[in-house]
């Protein structure tokens, strides 16, 4: 990757600085409406990246029309606008975190339980699905703070001066990639929670390639091999937005699975991986214009 000039991360990120102090101005409605407007144009100008969503939802969903499958790609960037103008609105504190989810009571409870119950530390594993910056907020919010796995961003002026104070707001902690297997570990050993998203390619090295929507890809074998060392609760997460900022807390049944039908430790942890991403299916499936399919999740380029 190429390394940006210093000029350029400065210009996005006083961009990005301008681009959230309009947010804090605007009516929340309009806020909406320019982020819809902003995604449709890029639905209409960018014509590789839109061919590169439709193609992924023709695979996925093969026995949908292509009428359907047309007016899905274009809902995925509609619903991307949201997701971008609730965390704009988010970070201007203009949207409560806890009147976002519309299952509050709920959502407290079964985190108590966890909390309670969960004394080898837990992984929290779900996708770029909806607003996935919520989930980790307001666990940490509600007395979960959680080692936070993320992939260093392009601009790191960004990264350290917004993205990152963003998401420590509760007493989350960030850690990349590079250094994720350490930092994991010593979440769990003290009993900790570890936040992971396991929906994008990842190099041969460090995962496997097995069947996500029918079509193999490069997946992380991190939460296999973390369950295999300290056997941490497994615990499917995701907030589908119900209407514009309003969301509902799903907190799946804990992912026991550790393939104890096959003796080699590589098979075990392949099919683990693959019981994961499984889990991750269940959850788009239900809503799938909320998922991420602009990303080009099948290429196995590494």
């Amino acid at each position: 990757m190429t390394k940006k000039s210093k000029f350029l991360v400065q210009l996005e990120y006083f961009s990005v600085r301008i681009l959230i102090g309009i947010t804090a101005l605007m009516p929340r409605s309009l806020v909406y409406g320019m982020m819809k407007g902003v995604a449709l144009l890029f639905y209409h100008l960018l014509k590789r990246r839109r061919e590169v969503t439709y193609d992924n939802l023709r695979h996925a969903f093969p026995d949908m029309q292509k009428e359907g499958l047309q007016k899905l790609t274009r809902e995925v960037y509609v619903e991307l606008s949201i997701t971008i103008s609730d965390i704009l609105l988010m970070l201007t504190a203009r949207l409560d975190m806890d009147e976002m989810v519309e299952n509050y009571e709920e959502a407290l409870a079964k985190l108590e339980v966890l909390k309670s119950e969960s004394h080898q530390g837990v992984i929290f594993m779900g996708a770029h699905f909806s607003n996935w910056e919520l989930p980790p907020l307001f666990a940490s919010k509600h007395g979960f703070p959680m080692t936070v796995i993320g992939r260093r961003g392009d601009n790191l002026l960004i990264d350290q001066k917004i993205v990152i104070p963003f998401r420590a707001k509760y007493g989350n902690q960030t850690a990349y990639k590079k250094k994720a297997g350490i930092s994991m570990m010593r979440t769990l050993k003290r009993g900790g929670t570890v936040g992971l998203l396991i929906d994008q390619k990842v190099n041969k090295e460090n995962g496997f390639l097995v069947s996500f929507f029918g079509r193999e890809a490069f997946t992380t074998h991190a939460v296999a091999m973390m369950k295999r060392k300290s056997n941490p609760t497994i615990i499917p997460i995701s907030m589908p937005r119900i209407a514009k900022g309003k969301y509902r807390l799903e907190i799946d049944d804990e992912i026991v699975y550790q393939a104890d039908e096959v003796a080699d430790e590589d098979e075990k942890l392949l099919k683990m991986t693959e019981r994961y991403n499984q889990a991750l299916e269940k959850i788009i499936k239900a809503h799938p214009a909320q998922w991420f399919w602009v990303h080009d999740r099948w290429n196995k380029r590494v």
